[in-house]
């Protein structure tokens, strides 16, 4: 994979329209290693959201780096499961329905079949802290042309995930945050930067993405995440008692 090829905008989580500014770090490899995988289940549901604004934010609305369709969607959060055919006693067809370690987050309209975006979620827990890692699904725009395919790059976002009083907060690590700690050397990090897209590509093995996070993510004077700039507030819709 050259790292050169152009990012395609379309895979990467939320950015500004029409902006070339970009508020999250992006990575060619999920942040995680499969040990660290966890589950979840009070995050499964139906959830408006509310942005939130970093500590050091001081404009009056923290919603403008958000686009429409992320703030005015319901995300609906489910455990992914996988569809095995198999062969009944019989010999005839059946399939079978096996829950799968990761989630599938689907921003929606009012109407739950009005699909916009959809995007793979892995939890993972790294000392007691909950991590998500975000991956964008193909869009049939991908699957239905072998050019869009060729300049397609999957990338993953990393987000820290707090649930507190049913609600979730989620904070992704900002872009220039992490470009801050690497020019200041506080991280020793591989990384690209990917002139066509203007931006910093972590180019990382999960290995060392996990050691990055054990070593950094839990001190406040390394990541501080109530100071990211995209940060969103998930409140379930018709929560359980």
């Amino acid at each position: 994979m050259k790292l050169k090829k152009l990012v395609l905008i379309s895979g990467i989580l939320f950015f500004i329209s029409g902006c070339g500014d970009f508020f999250m770090i992006c990575s060619l490899n999920h942040f995680y290693l499969e040990k660290d995988v966890t589950l979840a289940p009070e995050i499964e549901g139906s959830w408006t959201v509310h942005p939130l604004r970093a500590k050091s934010d001081t404009t009056e609305d923290q919603s403008s780096i958000w686009q429409l369709a992320d703030t005015t969607s319901i995300w609906q959060i489910k455990q992914f499961f996988s569809e095995e055919k198999v062969k009944t006693k019989r010999g005839q067809d059946s399939i079978v329905f096996k829950p799968q370690n990761h989630y599938v987050v689907k921003l929606t309209g009012q109407h739950p079949d009005s699909i916009r975006y959809q995007y793979r979620l892995d939890l993972f827990r790294i000392k007691g802290n909950l991590y998500a890692d975000f991956c964008a699904y193909e869009s049939p725009a991908i699957k239905g042309s072998r050019v869009e395919k060729e300049n397609y790059l999957t990338v993953h976002t990393l987000a820290r995930v707090r649930i507190h009083n049913k609600q979730l907060n989620v904070s992704w690590l900002g872009s220039e945050y992490m470009r801050d700690m690497i020019e200041k050397k506080h991280v020793r990090i591989k990384y690209h930067y990917v002139q066509d897209a203007q931006r910093l590509l972590l180019t990382a093995s999960s290995e060392e993405l996990t050691n990055m996070i054990e070593r950094y993510a839990d001190q406040t004077r390394f990541i501080d995440w109530q100071d990211q700039p995209a940060m969103l507030q998930l409140t379930p819709i018709n929560p359980l008692p």
